[in-house]
């Protein structure tokens, strides 16, 4: 579990402190994301909710002359998405929980506008260090974001194999 969802709905006020505290430790912000694809090391101190606080200080000591920072606000428009192929998939398969994560889905509106996710990143001999802060609810979302690109591609494997000779 993550210690700042416990406390905040919205990452904006972190976000704010945490641009603060970069700046004051005369190291730029550069915007960006670091993907899947990096070779990374993610910051593991969970219980500490000030754990990137540590980070920033450890990419100063590391001599990092940035560090990356990316949002995640959650759109009306992902949310209207999630509850389209949540729907989908429950009238295609006839899924066992779906009306569960249909509500779930449908409670996520309440989120629209609000930050997240938040990823802090400094490179270092070639590999990505990442501090990444999310909330209860983003997490969720991307459970279900999962789930929905899961059985999404069950659907279409089986259909390509009802199509081979």
């Amino acid at each position: 579990m993550n210690p700042l969802s416990m406390h905040s709905d919205n990452l904006a006020s972190t976000k704010d402190d945490m641009v603060a505290f970069i700046e004051g430790h005369g190291i730029r912000r550069v915007p960006g994301h670091a993907g899947d694809d990096v070779p990374s090391i993610v910051w593991d101190d969970a219980e500490n909710p000030d754990r990137w606080k540590d980070f920033v200080e450890t990419a100063k000591a590391a001599g990092a002359t940035f560090i990356t920072m990316s949002e995640a606000i959650l759109e009306k428009e992902d949310v209207e998405m999630l509850i389209e192929e949540v729907q989908d998939q429950e009238f295609n398969m006839e899924m066992s929980g779906a009306s569960t994560e249909l509500d779930e889905a449908q409670a996520l509106v309440k989120h629209i506008g609000k930050i997240g996710h938040l990823q802090l990143g400094f490179p270092h001999q070639g590999i990505m260090f990442l501090c990444e802060t999310s909330t209860e609810w983003y997490e969720r979302y991307q459970q279900l974001v999962d789930t929905i690109d899961d059985l999404g591609d069950i659907v279409f494997e089986d259909e390509d194999e009802d199509e081979e000779p």
